[in-house]
């Protein structure tokens, strides 16, 4: 597993703020022979990201770089990690400090077969995320909520678990977001207030615009889900996992997620 800080083969400060509070943003994607599936999109959110925390913009041909180096050849994933970089003690951000970039190589998870020929189960959380408008889509460090949230279960055929919020709406997956049709619509959670705005999820909803059918953004109750014709979960290295069963209830097997993935793999 390479692991590069700031480009070199090295340790990180401790007093890095990212380590610290949380202070800084990551993206995860699949990579092939140094390339990242969806680059530009994944460095836009970092980009976005970065904007909102007042964090130093990054340098797109560097982090293309860093990528490249953390893995250069074959199939494989890239955790790229940006920070405010390290200081001393305190919450209030430092004015002249450079930041931090993380470039982590791992090999492609051995995910079954089956979690895209025939589904994968998932579960509903008890841990629930909380509300803020100002980080809801971007995807910053804090992540102790699904942290909380997958410590819930262990048993290894429940692929993944629903995420709602505080009031009880569904948001996401703790790693994937949702897609489900339902009275004929394409539906997916608004994540205005919280969640992440998947990469996946982008690619998805433009998938299906190609295909003049426009995906629903709005909130979404359990309950809808239970009259769902056809359910999905979509993140950077999955692509889209058919789901077949939802808390103990079977799901009809619908065709968009095979349709999608197989769009997908055309794209390298």
């Amino acid at each position: 597993m390479p692991v590069l800080v700031n480009g070199r083969a090295g340790q990180l400060d401790p007093l890095d703020r990212g380590l610290q509070y949380g202070d800084g943003l990551f993206e995860t994607m699949a990579v092939r022979d140094g390339r990242a599936r969806f680059v530009d999109w994944h460095l836009a959110r970092l980009a976005d990201g970065a904007c909102r925390l007042a964090l130093r913009l990054p340098d797109q041909e560097q982090m293309r770089a860093q990528i490249a180096a953390a893995w250069p050849a074959g199939r494989g994933v890239v955790k790229l990690i940006w920070t405010r970089g390290a200081e001393g003690r305190g919450y209030r951000p430092p004015v002249n400090v450079d930041p931090t970039c993380i470039a982590a190589g791992f090999e492609w998870p051995a995910w079954p077969a089956a979690a895209w020929s025939e589904g994968v189960r998932l579960r509903y959380c008890q841990m629930r995320l909380g509300r803020n408008p100002l980080l809801a889509g971007i995807k910053h460090l804090n992540r102790l909520e699904q942290v909380l949230a997958r410590a819930e279960w262990d048993d290894e055929g429940i692929a993944e678990g629903l995420m709602l919020d505080d009031r009880g709406q569904v948001i996401s997956g703790t790693q994937s977001n949702l897609f489900a049709v339902i009275a004929g619509q394409i539906v997916t959670p608004a994540l205005d207030q919280c969640g992440v705005a998947g990469i996946m999820r982008r690619a998805f909803c433009a998938w299906s615009a190609l295909h003049a059918t426009a995906v629903v953004e709005r909130s979404l109750q359990p309950d809808e889900l239970e009259t769902a014709a056809e359910i999905f979960m979509t993140n950077a290295l999955i692509g889209a996992w058919p789901v077949r069963e939802l808390a103990g209830r079977q799901v009809p097997a619908g065709p968009l997620a095979v349709r999608f993935n197989s769009w997908l793999a055309a794209q390298g």
